[in-house]
């Protein structure tokens, strides 16, 4: 009777565990998610409830005419077409030049090849502001100002990137290289057919961080162009902020528009993109 009173009490102390866990967690969502519960709202107020004190959760009425001004008060066309221009093309060829830089560092023997990795790693230590105006005055000299070949450029090698998925290819047996070798398998035959193939949830990592940092980029595309058709959408959602004031609704309706397509690539790409953070060791 003991050893079934203590088993029922263990039995109890877990679900009253379990019971805590899920109200923590249930209110850490909550308070995350309040900001995008504000923005969504907001998208639907006039502007009066948008400026209303104490705030106003929820509208009286929804106006959905907010995103048809939102998207007319300036060319977002141009700006989406740019961001998702911007975006796919860095996107791809990070993945490319990572995983080629990421497979020699992880699995070739070649001098230096420690210290350089450790240079590469010690870059990241360097607050990007630092390097804003040898970048500017590089791009200028190249004659790349204000063109595509400034946002794409720059941004296709990620020390970050190359990181992770070296991180994830060290995991590979060496037996699996030696047994290709064998069969005749040359060095890139095995990096494409059986490295990429078994390091994919890793790539889409990479990719899905790669993506989402090139479509939030804002400083480096404010600062390297200057007309509209070249701008992305971050950049386009400061034209709703000026020295009058904010027209918060607009904002939020054209802030709405902007998480979409992040927001649809990581429910589609949420597993893929957990299992490569958790194989390669990212706390």
């Amino acid at each position: 009777m003991e050893a079934v009173r203590t088993g029922e009490q263990y039995v109890a102390r877990q679900r009253a565990y379990r019971l805590m866990l899920y109200v923590l967690l249930a209110a850490g969502c909550a308070v995350m998610l309040l900001p995008f519960f504000w923005m969504l709202t907001t998208s639907f107020k006039t502007e009066a409830e948008a400026l209303r004190i104490p705030p106003q959760w929820i509208p009286v009425s929804f106006r959905w005419q907010n995103y048809i001004e939102a998207w007319n008060a300036a060319p977002f066309g141009w700006y989406f077409f740019n961001s998702f221009f911007m975006a796919i093309t860095t996107t791809i060829g990070e993945v490319f030049t990572t995983i080629l830089a990421a497979y020699a560092f992880a699995k070739m023997r070649f001098f230096g090849k420690g210290p350089v990795f450790a240079i590469l790693l010690g870059t990241m230590m360097i607050p990007g502001q630092m390097l804003l105006l040898p970048n500017y005055v590089t791009i200028q000299r190249l004659g790349w100002y204000d063109q595509y070949q400034a946002l794409i450029i720059p941004w296709l090698v990620s020390v970050f990137g190359i990181f992770l998925l070296r991180q994830f290819f060290r995991s590979v047996p060496d037996e699996l290289r030696d047994a290709a070798r064998i069969d005749g398998c040359g060095r890139f035959r095995f990096l494409f057919t059986i490295m990429v193939p078994l390091s994919k949830p890793a790539i889409f990592t990479v990719a899905l961080l790669k993506f989402m940092g090139s479509w939030n980029s804002f400083q480096w595309v404010l600062i390297m162009t200057k007309t509209a058709t070249m701008r992305t959408v971050p950049v386009g959602l400061q034209l709703f902020s000026s020295e009058v004031g904010t027209a918060y609704e607009k904002l939020m309706a054209a802030s709405v528009m902007a998480i979409i397509p992040i927001l649809a690539l990581f429910l589609f790409t949420q597993k893929q993109f957990i299992q490569g953070v958790a194989r390669t060791g990212i706390k």
